[in-house]
């Protein structure tokens, strides 16, 4: 595919106190959330200052984008839009055509497939063309999950290694420790709809789970040091079933069978924004400190080399592709809209 730009495309997150209830009313927006559980998610914003991580990381990550696409020769602008918050993306939309760019590739912040990780992105683009009226001018293409790429799990990877290698200097047995591997629940339903109806499972995990199982696989390969799943981060009504085990249930039952480490890998995340941070450094490392094992947080993939190196080549890739050609895993069946169907940006197939 020929593109003459790049679009990051990111959540968002509140940069001010006062911008704290208007962002989490969008992100809610339609959802019947009541406004007192907003005024309790708000108050882990008031307690970081009123600012979210995010979009000094997405900065962060567009310069190191840059330089890197710039060191392998490919002479790309990268512009940014975001779902939740400014820069939105239809000012993005606006500045790719004011700047004179027809085409562009679409890569968002989040590594795995699912409604609101992946397809609900492709909506937002979609969304964006529309309201700005320049569906016609400028040709979006998303590029897809990127959870099964090298580059995404060595970014962990190299931490999980230092981490267990550490466990061991200190003289703590395989036994006596464990890797929390964390990611953000979602309902069982987005799970088991996940990915393209004909490989959708007719029985758990879904798509969604068995990604982060593979990553997970992948990093730890044949080390012998415990693992396991889990989710954090649950936002919906009880009633409704989410994946689990939460990462307080899990911190509470390593406990229980002994462990006196405990190393969280938050891989269904590329950065440490509010929910990494609250969720983890503070409400499980507090549960850790309750049940008695020692909590060792790693960091997400960031701007690491291998991650942002990945990237790129995503993009040199996507080039190479032949016009208009469509993935399977991002096809008009992908990751269904719960609610109603809405257009979507086409996804771009990977090299073969």
């Amino acid at each position: 595919m020929s593109f003459d730009a790049v679009l990051l495309v990111s959540f968002g997150g509140p940069e001010a106190p006062d911008e704290v209830m208007p962002f989490l009313e969008r992100v809610t927006e339609g959802r019947g959330v009541p406004r007192e559980r907003l005024e309790v998610v708000a108050e882990h914003y008031y307690a970081l200052g009123g600012i979210s991580p995010i979009n000094e990381q997405n900065r962060h990550l567009i310069a190191a984008l840059t330089r890197r696409l710039g060191e392998r020769g490919v002479d790309l602008p990268v512009f940014w839009g975001n779902r939740n918050s400014p820069p939105f993306l239809a000012d993005a939309v606006r500045s790719m055509h004011a700047a004179g760019h027809a085409s562009a590739l679409a890569v968002t912040t989040s590594a795995y497939p699912s409604y609101s990780g992946c397809r609900q992105y492709r909506e937002n683009v979609a969304a964006a063309l529309a309201q700005t009226g320049l569906a016609d001018a400028i040709d979006i293409r998303a590029a897809g999950p990127y959870f099964e790429r090298r580059g995404f799990a060595q970014a962990v990877a190299d931490e999980v290694v230092g981490a267990t290698d550490e466990a061991r200097r200190d003289g703590l047995r395989e036994d006596e420790v464990v890797v929390l591997f964390t990611t953000h629940s979602i309902p069982v339903a987005m799970d088991q709809g996940a990915g393209p109806d004909e490989s959708r499972p007719s029985a758990p995990p879904g798509a969604y789970a068995r990604a982060h199982l593979d990553v997970a696989s992948a990093i730890m390969g044949d080390s012998t040091v415990p693992w396991r799943l889990v989710f954090q981060s649950r936002s919906g009504p009880p009633q409704v079933p989410w994946l689990e085990p939460d990462v307080n249930d899990a911190l509470r039952e390593e406990a229980a069978a002994g462990r006196r480490r405990v190393i969280v890998a938050p891989i269904g995340f590329i950065s440490d924004h509010v929910e990494v941070v609250w969720d983890l450094d503070h409400e499980a490392r507090q549960t850790a400190a309750e049940v008695g094992v020692q909590f060792v947080r790693l960091p997400t993939p960031g701007v690491h080399a291998a991650f942002v190196d990945m990237l790129v080549d995503v993009v040199v890739e996507a080039r190479e592709l032949p016009a208009g050609r469509v993935a399977s895993r991002c096809s008009s069946t992908c990751c269904r809209n719960p609610e109603a169907e809405r257009p979507v940006v086409p996804g771009l197939a990977p090299s073969e």
